[in-house]
């Protein structure tokens, strides 16, 4: 798969680069998931709920992107 660069804040690079490999790649997978929905022209709510759809069908659950969302480390 092709790799691209995308510029965050100094937080969120950090815990990227910081997280176990497992976590790296769900965070990739949600990421790949929103991004070509982004580039699609829907509405927002479409391409979140259709995101949202595929990101669980890939096994990302509720639980996995909470403990993405509150990890502090």
């Amino acid at each position: 798969m092709p790799k691209i660069t995308i510029e965050v804040d100094n937080e969120i690079a950090k815990a990227y680069r910081e997280a176990e490999p497992e976590k790296q790649q769900k965070i990739s997978m949600f990421l790949n998931v929103m991004l070509k929905k982004a580039i699609r022209p829907k509405p927002l709510l479409e391409v979140m709920e259709e995101a949202s759809k595929q990101a669980i069908a890939n096994g990302m659950t509720p639980e996995i992107l909470e403990s993405i969302i509150n990890d502090k480390d």
